[in-house]
Formats: C-alpha cells, structure tokens, sequence
C-alpha cells in the first residue's frame, strides 16, 4: 500500500513536467501576438470534449441523487 503511494507521489511530477515540457517545445515560431492585431486563441476538439464530459458528469449526478431519493 505504502509503495504504490510513494511510487505515486514520485510519477506524478514527473508526469506533469513531462507534459509541460512536450507543450513548451510544441509553440511555433517566436515572439509575443503582432501589435494592433488580432490575438489567435486555439479552440479546438479539446473544448468539445471538455464540455461533453461536463455534461455527462451533470447527468450522472442528477441520476445518482434521483436514484438516492427514490430508495
């Protein structure tokens, strides 16, 4: 038990630098947004599934309260 913690414990920033790194290195090109310009903002299928899993977390609420007052 205690080792599946600690190995946890470990792993985890390990996990998170690794992914910021990956980010990091994945901007193209240089430099800040192009004064009086329009700043271009990424939405992409990452917002689609982020909602999506919102919506289905709401539902399986709703259902587990409705289900906890029907019993």
């Amino acid at each position: 038990m205690k080792a599946s913690f600690y190995l946890r414990l470990l792993l985890l920033p390990l996990f998170a630098l690794g992914l910021t790194i990956s980010a990091a290195l994945a901007q193209p090109g240089g430099g800040g947004p192009i004064p009086g310009g329009p700043t271009p903002v990424p939405v992409d299928a990452g917002v689609s599934v982020l909602l999506a899993s919102g919506i289905g977390y709401g539902v399986r609420r709703l259902y587990m309260h409705h289900k906890s007052k029907s019993a």
